[in-house]
């Protein structure tokens, strides 16, 4: 399922990442790997706050309906 619908604070695995090559690259390059753990911290209106890696990113809705865990 899309990272759009997991809840909050639940770690999470990260199967694939979908979308064009340019966008799994920069997915990639944030740390968004396939086998990776992301745990959503919050989600507001679209916009999600994410963990992975030790590191919190911001990313919107788009983004996240592409990272499948």
């Amino acid at each position: 399922m899309p990272l759009t619908m997991v809840s909050v604070n639940e770690p999470n695995t990260i199967i694939r990442i979908g979308g064009k090559e340019e966008t799994r690259r920069f997915l990639e390059n944030l740390g968004f790997v396939p086998g990776g753990v992301v745990t959503v911290i919050s989600a507001n209106g679209g916009n999600m706050i994410v963990e992975i890696k030790g590191a919190r990113i911001a990313i919107g809705k788009d983004m996240a309906n592409k990272i499948i865990v």
